[in-house]
């Protein structure tokens, strides 16, 4: 039996760049056959378009059938931040993956508290209504992010301690697995540098770098997907699990997509709150994580739940984008196989469309 076969998955910020390719690819049933799939987001305007991809020409309700599998795709109206329509929402559940945040770096360091919201209470509110309702949810996935690994912002802050909530509902739910999945910028999600780039090329330029020493993980919502997959397969309660993957010079990146065209580069200076480089798994949590192939698992630092298995000798060591950096025709071959080259991938909010 495959791990999504007659399961219920809520998505929760299901309408983003990651959700919809989660749905896509449950619905391909690559991994097992959902009985349900729950988008849930506040954004009506996204939801309304994400179910006309979707939708039957003769049906006009929120629950459709897909495809003639008979899996109801349902979507939900509500915010994460509100715990009754989290509660609503996780009857009948058996797999969470949380994907809402407020993640764009500066919008967090202006509103700080907004992000506490989202990303620390909407945590909270699935822990609480999980455990206060003796809910049968099987897992939740924490779908959390390079900058909450030596956090040095507000977006970073919030989601390390998002982890940490997940972590430690192990203890308050027994019944649940908790777990996490982290890794850096997905290159063709919105608001990401590409797409960003491509539309500084459409203007004619310039595109505008913060500085020729950034790198970034090269990782597509595919991989990211992947990632979230194997740890629903494989993790234990409290685990966190990081992918491994090149990493790229922006600068190269940005040399890339310009192509031959007469574009300049402008270097602009560091954003509030960003960083040079993506660190994965820092020094402190080297001395807890394990090598796993594909994979880095990092254990939890409770007691209660850690749990060292078959593993040997932990990586004792910081991973970052700094290390295994691509050369420029590397980095070209990259975005080539993943058909991140053109402009004709993306729409107007820069969001990608395969």
């Amino acid at each position: 039996m495959k791990i999504f076969d007659g399961k219920t998955v809520l998505i929760t910020g299901g309408t983003g760049s990651l959700g919809k390719i989660l749905t896509k690819r449950l619905l391909n049933c690559e991994n097992g056959k959902p009985k349900k799939i729950i988008i849930f987001s506040r954004d009506e305007a996204k939801q309304h378009f994400m179910r006309l991809e979707y939708q039957c020409k003769t049906k006009s309700t929120d629950e459709i059938i897909y495809n003639n599998f008979k899996q109801l795709l349902e979507f939900r109206i509500g915010d994460i931040r509100d715990y009754h329509t989290v509660l609503s929402a996780l009857r009948g559940v058996d797999i969470v993956i949380n994907a809402a945040a407020l993640k764009q770096v500066p919008a967090c360091e202006y509103f700080p508290y907004e992000a506490v919201k989202t990303n620390i209470m909407g945590a909270e509110n699935l822990v609480k209504a999980i455990m206060e309702n003796n809910l049968g949810v099987d897992t939740v996935v924490g779908v959390s992010t390079d900058k909450a690994c030596k956090p040095v912002n507000v977006m970073g802050m919030t989601k390390s301690i998002q982890e940490r909530i997940f972590i430690g509902a192990n203890i308050l739910c027994p019944n649940t697995r908790f777990i996490c999945v982290r890794y850096g910028n997905v290159l063709a999600s919105r608001g990401s540098v590409i797409p960003l780039f491509f539309e500084q090329i459409k203007s004619g330029g310039p595109v505008t770098l913060t500085t020729k020493e950034m790198t970034r993980f090269l990782l597509s919502l595919d991989e990211a997907v992947n990632l979230i997959f194997n740890a629903i397969e494989n993790a234990r309660a409290g685990e966190t699990f990081i992918p491994k993957v090149s990493s790229s010079l922006i600068y190269n990146i940005a040399k890339a997509l310009i192509g031959q065209r007469k574009i300049k580069i402008e270097i602009t200076g560091i954003r509030p709150g960003e960083k040079i480089h993506e660190i994965l798994i820092s020094e402190e949590e080297g001395h807890r994580s394990f090598d796993k192939g594909k994979y880095f698992i990092i254990k939890p630092m409770l007691p209660e739940i850690f749990n060292d298995g078959d593993f040997k000798e932990p990586i004792n060591k910081e991973y970052g984008s700094s290390e295994d950096v691509l050369g420029y025709e590397d980095t070209v071959k990259f975005l080539k196989l993943h058909d991140l080259l053109s402009s004709e991938n993306f729409i107007e909010d820069g969001e990608f469309l395969k």
